[in-house]
């Protein structure tokens, strides 16, 4: 900004320049300091938005877990449905669904959570579902579906549990290939490569 006190001038002379100035450009301090402080409480204003709207999405998660409410996991649905606490009550509420063999009601949580932007709750979500309808003997259903995603860096389970679908099915040859890609795609010393030993043995 261009310096408005000129050099050599007398103090009084620079005090006459100071107050003539600031009343030429009264209207712009002024506008420039609401504006400032505007922003500066807007910024607040909106991080205590934000603190509240996490609050309130973390309660309604809570009494989700707590009582297994629907009502709940539907407002938290409904008011937070980027919060990370809706995927996770939605990850919960298929677990309990299945404890209770409520197979058809575990998917219609799921089947919400497998286009979700963070991958892990998605291939987590697509894989809980093949097991589901592995449970349920809709084996085809099944392959079909770990078949609609990526497995991204947890393809070994992925050849696993399509492995253990071709069991059940009766497909054992395409079962011992998936548990051998397994065994090639999980890291050697990994405990499941013990527990795909032990299958392959078995269907030998």
């Amino acid at each position: 900004m261009k310096n408005f006190i000129e050099v050599g001038k007398t103090e009084d002379e620079q005090a006459q320049q100071i107050k003539k100035w600031i009343k030429e450009n009264a209207l712009q301090i002024v506008v420039g300091i609401s504006l400032g402080l505007g922003g500066i409480w807007g910024l607040d204003a909106y991080k205590v938005y934000q603190n509240q709207q996490s609050i309130q999405a973390r309660s309604l998660y809570l009494n989700t877990a707590s009582s297994d409410s629907v009502a709940a996991f539907e407002a938290l649905s409904t008011s937070h449905s980027d919060s990370g606490y809706t995927q996770q009550a939605g990850l919960m509420l298929a677990k309990n669904a299945v404890k209770k063999q409520d197979y058809e009601s575990a998917l219609q949580h799921l089947s919400t959570l497998v286009s979700a932007d963070n991958d892990l709750i998605a291939i987590v979500a697509n894989m809980r579902m093949a097991s589901i309808q592995l449970e349920m003997g809709k084996f085809k259903e099944a392959i079909n579906t770990l078949d609609s995603k990526l497995p991204g860096e947890f393809n070994g389970l992925y050849s696993q549990l399509k492995g253990d679908i071709y069991v059940a099915d009766n497909q054992i040859d395409k079962a011992k290939e998936q548990y051998k890609l397994a065994l090639s795609q999980i890291s050697r010393d990994s405990e499941l490569q013990s527990l795909i030993n032990i299958k392959l043995a078995d269907l030998n």
